[in-house]
């Protein structure tokens, strides 16, 4: 009886352990998606081909499309994702969801020729994102149909009613509504028809309302259309929209077809007018458009815009300010025990390093140096280590280092700044090691190559710094390509110098029209660092960058 008695408490004990609840947590790995295109894609504007702007703090994507694509069923030609997640789309908003590809995909040609990617993205459509995790991505994608409308003597831009399928256009008192010649009537846009072509004659009657049939780029059925022309004894506004840079600036508005604008423009303190060439001055329909140059920065200006001798409009505005950067030199630093930080002791950082990292076993590997471009004050000193656990890059930026998570450093990169700089102009020299450590397999033919450097700088629009994170299964880096980048210009050189040499790396700007909210400027001693790769040895001095507007 004892004999049964035991091995029954045995059972219940064993039976027992096996019930232990297992409580170890998934690990946290992220679904982002990194890009995504579609057909028909371009610019909020309409024309030419512009990235998705993707924010991967909020998980979504805004792109836009031209009027040549269906927005209910439009196909997704690109949708690239991180660590391998799978994809979830809204099966009621897809073509045929058992079709939808269930992996990203650099292009079409990489899924099977019977998938379906399309999908209705008349409103706003979500994707998740599937690791251990669900991230729910939010898709919004914008139509534009650029109407493109001019009639002889036109005053101002057509008013559209896309709801009751109106136009209202209005010319100037002393033309004729019965004999009016039309230049362009893409009431549908740029790949639509319309039917009777009023631009296949000479002249048009719009004494009378006139019906038309229009159908978009996407459509075989038309949607009857009622064009109203009215004359006016009114000019056109002559209002100037304006966007100021530091020492430049755009002049948009739009005139009575077929005129030409004078536009001149002076500082406000001064008394003469400049005139701005009419080679300078673009003209589309009723719309105008020109730059002015060479302003000077932080400095208030007036310009107006003639016509056939009268002034039409006038406007001020003022350019930004030649905002220098911070701390360019190099020469603040302080030391707390073994760690360096580039600003002085009490001070406000505007650059930070990896050093945090690194000291957790280590020496700071950026430091300063007295082995400056010009014999004076200090120099930043980067150098790639291996610091026992792994390759640590020699590297310094504008922003700040957040954390250390286990070996990996979470960093923020950029710090407030609204100017327009033609140029960064750096001082630098440079020893490359052979490359000795590679963090990942797929970075194994660098092996034995020669180390590069890599200097850097953006402009951007971001709503708040980027969150850098190097930990590989939740990696986040800086993307060049990312469409809130302004303006943007590097330095990448596999060679060693012996001496200081000084450089220029010009702006390229992306947009014309949009201002800067931060300035990511970033440098280190090894290209391939956010990988752990590069070679030990690799030495990078900066000194004296400075901020240029031209």
């Amino acid at each position: 009886m004892i004999k049964r008695l035991f091995c029954y408490i045995c059972c219940v004990l064993a039976l027992t352990a096996c019930a232990i609840e297992n409580d170890i947590p998934y690990p946290i790995v992220d679904g982002s998606i990194q890009d995504f295109e579609v057909e028909g894609q371009c610019g909020p504007d309409g024309s030419g081909s512009q990235q998705a702007t993707i924010d991967k703090n909020a998980r979504t994507v805004k792109l836009y499309v031209d009027d040549s694509v269906d927005l209910s069923e439009l196909r997704i030609t690109k949708l690239t994702v991180s660590n391998n997640a799978t994809l979830v789309p809204d099966s009621t908003l897809c073509h045929n969801y058992a079709k939808f590809p269930t992996v990203g995909f650099s292009s079409l040609d990489d899924i099977p020729i019977s998938s379906d990617t399309r999908m209705d993205f008349s409103n706003s459509a979500t994707i998740i994102l599937r690791t251990y995790q669900d991230y729910a991505w939010s898709i919004s994608i914008e139509q534009v149909i650029k109407r493109d409308i001019v009639l002889e003597n036109q005053v101002g831009n057509a008013i559209v009613d896309d709801i009751n399928r109106n136009v209202i256009i209005y010319v100037s008192h002393e033309q004729r509504l019965d004999h009016i010649k039309v230049t362009s009537f893409n009431l549908a846009g740029q790949h639509g028809t319309v039917y009777p072509d009023p631009t296949a004659d000479a002249y048009f009657d719009f004494s009378e309302p006139r019906t038309f049939f229009v159908s978009y780029g996407w459509e075989e059925v038309s949607h009857q259309w009622t064009v109203y022309v009215y004359q006016t004894d009114e000019n056109a506004s002559g209002q100037i929209d304006v966007f100021s840079r530091a020492t430049s600036a755009t002049l948009k508005g739009s005139i009575q077809s077929g005129k030409q604008p004078v536009v001149e423009y002076r500082k406000s303190t001064d008394s003469n007018w400049t005139s701005q060439p009419s080679a300078d001055i673009t003209i589309s329909g009723i719309n105008y458009t020109t730059d002015l140059q060479q302003l000077t920065p932080g400095t208030a200006y007036e310009c107006r815009i003639s016509i056939d001798g009268t002034v039409a409009g006038t406007q001020t505005f003022t350019t930004a300010p030649a905002t220098p950067l911070t701390d360019g030199s190099f020469d603040n630093w302080h030391q707390e025990e073994k760690l360096w930080n580039p600003w002085s002791l009490g001070g406000t950082s505007f650059w930070d390093t990896g050093n945090k990292g690194a000291v957790t076993i280590s020496d700071s590997n950026s430091i300063p140096t007295s082995e400056t471009c010009n014999g004076s004050g200090l120099a930043a000193s980067l150098e790639s280590k291996y610091l026992v656990l792994k390759f640590a890059a020699g590297n310094i930026f504008t922003g700040s280092y957040v954390k250390t998570v286990g070996t990996n450093g979470v960093l923020s990169f950029g710090r407030s700044f609204s100017s327009f700089p033609s140029k960064l102009r750096i001082n630098y020299k440079y020893t490359s090691a052979t490359i000795d450590k590679v963090g990942e397999d797929a970075l194994s033919y660098l092996k034995g190559r020669p180390d590069s450097c890599h200097i850097y700088i953006a402009l951007t629009d971001w709503d708040e710094p980027l969150e850098i994170r190097t930990r590989p299964s939740e990696r986040q880096l800086f993307d060049k390509a990312d469409s809130h980048i302004i303006a943007y210009a590097e330095l990448i050189q596999g060679s060693s110098t012996s001496a200081y040499q000084q450089k220029d790396l010009v702006l390229d700007y992306r947009y014309t029209n949009r201002t800067p909210k931060y300035i990511v400027v970033v440098a280190s001693a090894s290209k391939y660092g956010d990988y752990f790769t590069g070679g030990v040895g690799s030495k990078l001095w900066l000194d004296n960058f400075e901020l240029i507007y031209e």
